[in-house]
């Protein structure tokens, strides 16, 4: 190859090169997006339906399945999941891998709104969302209240809002658990029974009165005048004195039957922080915005707010992204520079001063090439992102090793400096391409992987192969001028001659002896990756690790039935409780729904009455008191009546329902309620299991509004004027709008006093228009009975079904286990036809997430031997190389065995990885064998010759990837272990017998192609 030779000749080109990369990288580093997790799309679209009042029944009927039918029209739609509670529903429509994010989540958007007028005109809130990590909050704000109103808190929030949306950068400023005002029109039904007015007139006339139809205009002259009608109400004493009834008793208005005025509606939230009353303000960021610039102008902005602020309320910080951004980032920048001063050791006191300087050049430009690619990518910094760069810091500096051994080598044989330069850097130039090339080949086909786990990985996939690409430049073009500047004959004898003496008294010797007895080195082999296969069971699998933050989320489950003063209970228990332990710092507890989202797996709850949870931020404590503290609280939690309270860690990966999950499908309830039953008893047998959430577990108690239809249809009184009186007495009925002077919106709602609604006397104090005029009490045509209710209904892919959920308390089993034990118990229990299950939970995930890097693992398996195939012209030499992958396996199991560490996707993520670096050695090898063989030497001398001139180089090269991947395997967390030691285990078990193996099966293998060795 004659790259190193023009790189060398036109040197003032080559430097002028480099430095432009060096200088865009540089520029990259300091304006490039920084976040803890990489941007992800979710190929997800949620719907979400707000109808109050509504059973589960309904809300299946008249929302879920319009919705869900429409919806699965489309196509490339991979499932539709529906929870569906009163009043409440929410589908998730997942669409296969591969397709547009943005163009079906529009396509859902329109069959959504097409279907909108067949749906009940009640519903009080319909939003179509795409999930995405954007939606996370990268700050959550707490308005506290010291004696203000809650109004007096919602004002405050507003305006600091409106000023927090003008700054660049911020996508979304949102309220949550604020008081919302509505101007009430509150019925005394007792005065409505003895005037004998319907309340259907009522509602009838304030919607007809508050209308606006353009008059139209009209030319008198020359002139034209526009004509204005009556319009809409211009105050709340308008309203008061709208018109009821003019008839013999004289005329009636609205304030003699109502009272009207603005007020709260009936609150649905609660929010406290640290104990104090509260409402939520969040601000989330627009994509590719560098977070620290961002926080430091939220930060001014807050600053100069809460200055502002009456004695009576305070600004307080709950969450604040960047700093957790920044001690992530922080620390995995410290693993990196421990990786380059250890690999930076290394190479100095093995190659001596001179030959150092040539191969740690390649650190600093490869990087900064590296990060100036993923910045054209359009990705920013984050953990994956610099994880790969301390994946390839190890590798990177390989070619540059070789480069330099083999330019020292032409320097002992007499060559001039820059003679050497050429022909060391030439001769072997090729097989740095093709090892680099297989590197790249292993790495590449995980990009092919579009799931979420996919794309939550490819950045680092992106930085490692872009880096690795630049170290194979920097060694054919930068490093052959550098050593030929830098590196003196007589500086190395020195420094090898440790390994130099190793070689010969211990290393030559091996492997005579192992090439005198080739079958048992291949018989030994192979019984030892056999053996190793079998540490499997003893390993244990597992999918994504816990993320190891200072902070818990605890979810507070009402029984069926809770209000939300009971959930309010619940949760100021949950706050007593954590405020007692000394590193809880902040407490944010909402009841009603969940904590805005925190944390891009963790999705905020859904409103519900009998819903709640608590935010915990704690110091920064050891893991094993983290362990302690959740420990503390679940056994204190335990016994809680009422209400199940669930200890909720931060973990890793994509987001899963919960780590166990059996789904039961049949269309007959019953059966479902029976068969979930069942498998809740079978959780109850497993150890380790907690959270055990059967939704039908408890059944619900309803109030029924028996409509007598044969009565109610002989006088004429529609079912429809029965709904709308029973909603408007009971929880209030919207009828239209009224804004005021500033443009303010504000819902009219017509609602019975509370004094009505006490008893069920209300039923005997709304009179009902008949067919002839007169009217009737609603008692006459209906009566109320207690009923047996169903807590919820779900769907999968349109049918009926029900989800048993549990989470696993790892120090008892690990989830693999306790999932495979739960799914045997559940296949023993022998389901009748109406009956059918799935195993949902991790097990589901991590199966596609595997299956996925697994046909990534057979693509770049073919991908590298077609690399070789075309390198060697033969079949053969190609399988003499592989033989180094099954040896790596072998020291991956090792090592996660030794290590304490389970397989999981991390650690397949580095045995896939490691399948293209363990072959490197192997091909520089085999190459320079052939090359030898081409100069006319025997196949064994050629490859004596071949193992002791190449084990240097081998052998730095493996301990310096091995050095630049200690410090994240060691310091960077449960995450990054398994995938460290999987690695290192793999490259130091291969590399010890690859320099035996490959040399024994060349010289057995290579008898009969000596036509085909290149010279």
């Amino acid at each position: 190859m004659k790259l190193p030779q023009l790189a060398i000749k036109n040197y003032h080109f080559t430097l002028v090169v480099f430095s432009i990369v060096c200088l865009y990288g540089i520029a990259s580093y300091l304006t490039m997006p920084k976040s803890e997790d990489p941007y992800t799309e979710y190929n997800t679209t949620s719907i979400l339906v707000v109808n109050p009042g509504s059973t589960p029944e309904d809300m299946e009927t008249l929302i879920v399945d319009p919705i869900e039918k429409s919806v699965n029209e489309l196509e490339g739609i991979r499932n539709i999941t529906t929870h569906i509670q009163d009043g409440v529903a929410v589908s998730y429509v997942e669409y296969n891998i591969g397709e547009d994010p943005e163009k079906k989540h529009q396509e859902i958007v329109q069959k959504v709104n097409e279907v909108r007028g067949e749906l009940p005109a009640t519903i009080f809130r319909l939003d179509v969302e795409q999930p995405s990590v954007l939606n996370v909050s990268v700050y959550q704000l707490a308005f506290v209240s010291g004696g203000a109103s809650a109004r007096a808190l919602k004002q405050s929030a507003e305006s600091l809002k409106k000023k927090l949306e003008k700054i660049p950068g911020v996508r979304r400023v949102a309220l949550h658990g604020e008081p919302e005002t509505e101007v009430q029109i509150q019925l005394d039904l007792e005065r409505l029974a003895a005037n004998h007015i319907p309340l259907d007139r009522v509602i009838t006339i304030l919607q007809s009165e508050n209308l606006s139809i353009p008059g139209g205009q009209v030319e008198l002259g020359n002139k034209l005048f526009t004509i204005q009608t009556s319009g809409l109400y211009k105050n709340l004493d308008e309203i008061r004195n709208t018109v009821i009834d003019a008839g013999a008793n004289g005329i009636i208005l609205l304030r003699d039957l109502a009272r009207v005025e603005f007020d709260y509606k009936k609150a649905e939230v609660q929010a406290r922080y640290n104990g104090r009353e509260a409402l939520w303000l969040t601000v989330e960021q627009k994509k590719g915005i560098n977070l620290y610039a961002l926080s430091d102008e939220v930060d001014r902005t807050v600053s100069e707010f809460s200055g502002q602020l009456p004695a009576d309320r305070t600004l307080e910080v709950v969450l604040r992204q960047a700093d957790g951004v920044k001690e992530r980032i922080n620390g995995f920048f410290l693993n990196f520079i421990q990786g380059i001063v250890l690999v930076g050791a290394i190479i100095l006191l093995s190659l001596g001063f001179r030959s150092s300087l040539v191969v740690l050049i390649a650190i600093p430009v490869s990087v900064l090439a590296g990060i100036g690619l993923i910045d054209l990518s359009g990705f920013g910094l984050q953990q994956m992102s610099i994880a790969g760069l301390i994946i390839a810091l190890g590798m990177l500096v390989d070619n540059s090793i070789a480069i330099a051994e083999n330019i020292y080598r032409y320097m002992a044989k007499g060559y001039k400096p820059m003679e050497a330069a050429v022909q060391g850097s030439s001769e072997i130039a090729m097989a740095l391409v093709s090892s680099t090339v297989t590197t790249l080949l292993a790495f590449g086909p995980m990009l092919l992987m579009s799931n979420d786990v996919g794309r939550f990985i490819r950045s680092m996939i992106l930085i490692v192969m872009y880096t690795l690409a630049a170290s194979l430049v920097v060694a054919l073009c930068l490093s052959p001028f550098v050593a030929g500047k830098v590196i003196k004959q007589d500086t190395k004898a020195k420094k090898q001659s440790g390994i130099d003496r190793f070689v010969s008294r211990y290393y030559s010797p091996w492997l005579e002896r192992a090439l005198a007895r080739p079958v048992v080195v291949v018989v030994a082999s192979v019984l030892i990756f056999l053996g190793s296969v079998s540490l499997m069971p003893l390993i244990g699998v597992s999918f994504f690790p816990k993320a190891e933050k200072n902070q818990l989320m605890v979810n507070i489950n009402g029984v069926e039935g809770t209000n939300l003063k009971n959930t309010s209970e619940a949760v100021l228990f949950v706050e007593e409780l954590a405020r007692q332990i000394p590193e809880v710092q902040k407490v944010a507890a909402t009841s009603g729904e969940g904590n805005p989202q925190v944390y891009y797996n963790m999705l905020q709850l859904n409103p519900a009455a009998n819903q709640g949870q608590v935010y915990l931020v704690l110091d920064r404590v050891r893991p094993n008191r983290m362990n302690e503290i959740v420990a503390l609280l679940r056994k204190e939690t335990a016994n809680y009546p009422n209400a199940k309270i669930e200890i909720r860690e931060f973990v890793q990966g994509p987001p899963v329902d919960a780590p166990v999950q059996i789904r039961l499908f049949s269309d007959d309830l019953d059966a479902l309620k029976e068969a979930a039953a069942r498998v809740e008893e079978v959780y109850g047998e497993v150890p380790g299991l907690i959270n055990i959430n059967n939704p039908f577990s408890v059944a619900k108690t309803d109030m029924l509004v028996c409509i007598d239809r044969f009565k109610a249809g002989q006088l004429g009184v529609s079912l429809l004027t029965i709904d709308r009186a029973v909603r408007a007495a009971v929880n209030g009925l919207q009828v239209s709008s009224y804004q005021d002077r500033l443009g303010e919106k504000y819902n009219m709602v017509v609602k019975a006093s509370d004094d009505n609604t006490r008893d069920v006397d209300w039923m005997e104090k709304i009179y009902l228009p008949t067919a002839t005029g007169a009217q009737v009490k609603l008692s006459q045509v209906a009566s109320l009975e207690l009923t047996r209710g169903i807590k919820s209904i779900d769907h999968y892919d349109l049918d009926r079904y029900v989800s048993v959920l549990a989470d696993v308390d790892e120090s008892v089993q690990s989830i693999d286990k306790a999932t495979r034990e739960v799914v045997a118990k559940v296949e023993a229990l022998g389901f009748d036809d109406r009956i059918t299950y799935s195993v949902g939970g991790e097990q589901e995930s991590r199966d596609e997430s595997f299956g996925g890097l697994g046909k990534s693992y057979l693509v770049a398996l073919l991908g590298i031997l077609a690399v070789l195939v075309l390198q060697f012209n033969s079949f053969r030499q190609p399988l003499i190389i592989f033989t180094a992958i099954p040896l790596s396996v072998t020291g991956s199991f090792l090592g996660l065995l030794l290590s304490g560490n389970s397989f999981s996707f991390m650690a397949f993520v580095g045995l896939t990885s490691l399948m293209g670096i363990v072959i490197n050695s192997s091909i520089i090898l085999v190459d320079y064998a052939n090359q030898l063989r081409g100069r006319g030497l025997s196949v064994r001398e050629a490859v004596l010759e071949a193992a002791q001139t190449r084990f240097t180089p081998i052998l730095l090269t493996t301990v310096t990837t091995v050095a630049g991947l200690l410090p994240l395997t060691l310091f960077g967390g449960s995450m990054w272990a398994p995938m460290g030691w999987a690695i290192i285990g793999g490259l130091l078990f291969s590399t010890l017998l690859t320099l035996i193996l490959v040399p024994v099966l060349y010289l057995g293998m290579s008898k009969d192609i000596s036509q085909n060795v290149p010279a």
